[in-house]
């Protein structure tokens, strides 16, 4: 099992930025280097969609199209911690925000994410 624990959600006004934090424990050597460390978000009554992730090998990183540009996704592997750089936010980007880990690629739909985290709140005012 891994676990993940979120950390630096909050509330800002639009323009503002957050940066979150994902720190993974447990049965992390079971994440293959094929494998990502991603962000998810979702608001209520809205599907759960990926915001960005990041292989853990390559480090070759994948941004929603609405978060392009202004998010920016970087991992620390020694310390198995993912980050979320959060900034220009608008009051659409308000939503609970979710960890997750793929221990295999592919990494790009939610389903190809075996653990997840409880999520941090991302309010955005306008």
């Amino acid at each position: 099992q891994v676990q993940l624990v979120e950390s630096g959600g909050g509330s800002v006004q639009a323009g503002g930025s957050l940066r979150l934090s994902c720190a993974a424990s447990g049965n992390t050597y079971a994440i293959d280097s094929s494998g990502c460390m991603g962000w998810f978000r979702q608001a209520p009554g809205k599907e759960r969609e990926l915001v960005a992730t990041i292989t853990i090998g390559g480090g070759s990183a994948y941004y929603g199209n609405s978060v392009k540009g202004r998010f920016t996704i970087s991992r620390d592997n020694a310390k198995n911690t993912v980050y979320l750089q959060l900034n220009s936010l608008k009051p659409e980007d308000t939503a609970m925000y979710y960890c997750a880990v793929a221990t295999l690629g592919p990494c790009l739909v939610r389903y190809d994410y075996n653990y997840w985290g409880q999520g941090t709140q991302v309010t955005v005012s306008s």
